[in-house]
């Protein structure tokens, strides 16, 4: 051991139930009293003055609030002693009267004179990281803060290692295609995953960042060409989850926008698996955003609608008459057949259209036209899914907006490349 040294032993109490005595009523002595209320102690405060969260704790009951100094008999009984007064000569007096009665003693103003110490924690579901600073609070807190930044991104193992009681399926938005782009929530969940099926339009980069025993499953459907049916995909969810596993059906974009999240969700509830649906960043809004094209503008479009184009039963007289923005999905296809329709409905053969591939990748293209002649530099310009087309007069702002755009003459089609989010 290292002269000098002061070893600690890290430990974690079970206080539920059981009398902990906070002495002072400021800032840090409340904020200690709600902790050990939200670990289930029974929580005395003595100090003849609390701050508001102490009165309010002590008038919801979930403690109790002594309005008066400390004396030497309130330590009787305590299970752990927490001194926060401010004043050293009474946080010595609470801290030698807990030492003379063999009770643990956290002190708020001076650690080397404590006989227990209150760590940095950083916590993710039920997971509880306790940080030491080595009696430095400030390294402590920003190493904790580190610590949870990592938890809340996933970055760190935290993927349980015992089958849950019940298995569960989550279906997560991935977003538009960027790793970047998930949610907080699904970058955890997925990092928590025993199974993962993973669409072809899911940010499949995370999937290299997951543990080498997890099982991923190849769920994608690309045009003319289905990995797994619907069916077989609603099947398995049940399968796996019904076998005790934490499934995440990893999705592009959002699961409830032309996601079929919808009918995964009612499968699990039928066959009585606990699901929870995890919201992403839709690729009908997100595309065009980061190609320089807001679904809505003032003066340009009041409101906006999405819809698949990738069959034959969609209404274009209805869609025509929209009054604002078209966002086509899955619409590469039979661009040209729905730009005809929409001109036969009724929308003007001028109006803008641009078509943005493989949206917030490095790969990212977009290609601009009117709904006259965009089927025709489509096809100049080699365009193929996944891409996204969207139809009204915001499709100009593309020049405008697009950050670092470079217009080049290709085949006699105008394109302009810029870089995604990637």
């Amino acid at each position: 051991m290292t002269p000098g040294s002061n070893p600690r032993y890290p430990v974690f109490l079970a206080l539920h139930g059981r009398r902990v005595l906070v002495v002072g009523g400021g800032p840090v002595a409340a904020r200690r009293a709600r902790d050990l209320v939200s670990a289930g102690a029974r929580v005395e405060v003595v100090a003849p003055f609390a701050n508001e969260d102490v009165v309010e704790l002590a008038a919801a009951g979930d403690l109790v609030w002594h309005r008066r100094d400390f004396e030497v008999g309130d330590v009787a009984d305590a299970w752990l002693v927490h001194t926060a007064t401010g004043e050293p000569a009474v946080d010595e007096l609470v801290a030698s009267t807990a030492e003379a009665a063999r009770i643990w003693c956290v002190r708020a103003d001076d650690a080397t004179q404590s006989s227990a110490w209150r760590p940095a924690v950083a916590r993710h579901g039920d997971v509880t990281v306790a940080v030491s600073g080595g009696g430095d609070p400030g390294r402590a807190t920003a190493l904790r803060d580190a610590v949870q930044l990592l938890l809340e991104q996933g970055a760190l193992p935290v993927r349980p290692r015992r089958a849950p009681a019940t298995g569960r399926v989550t279906l997560v938005g991935g977003g538009p295609g960027d790793p970047g782009l998930i949610t907080v929530r699904g970058r955890r969940l997925l990092a928590e995953a025993d199974v993962v099926v993973v669409d072809r339009l899911g940010p499949r980069g995370l999937l290299d960042e997951l543990e080498d025993d997890v099982e991923v499953i190849e769920a994608g459907k690309a045009p003319h060409a289905h990995t797994l049916s619907q069916e077989e995909i609603n099947d398995l969810l049940v399968q796996r989850a019904g076998e005790g596993k934490r499934v995440v059906r990893l999705k592009g974009g959002d699961p409830y926008v032309l996601g079929r999240g919808g009918e995964e969700a009612i499968a699990c509830v039928a066959a009585g698996i606990p699901v929870e649906v995890v919201p992403g960043v839709t690729s009908a809004v997100a595309v065009p955003a980061v190609a320089g094209i807001p679904v809505t503008h003032r003066g340009l479009a009041r409101g906006f609608a999405v819809v698949t184009a990738h069959d034959g039963e969609v209404d274009w007289t209805a869609y025509a008459r929209i009054e604002g923005t078209l966002v086509l999905l899955m619409g590469v296809t039979k661009l040209r057949t729905s730009a005809a329709a929409l001109v036969d409905a009724g929308r003007p053969a001028s109006t803008p259209v641009a078509i943005v591939e493989r949206g917030t990748t490095q790969d990212q293209r977009t290609t601009v036209g009117t709904l006259a002649d965009i089927a025709d530099r489509a096809a100049a310009s080699g365009v193929t899914s996944p891409a996204v087309v969207v139809v009204g007069e915001v499709a100009g702002l593309h020049r405008v907006l697009a950050e670092g755009a470079t217009q080049a003459e290709s085949s006699g089609a105008e394109e302009i490349t810029s870089r995604g989010a990637g």
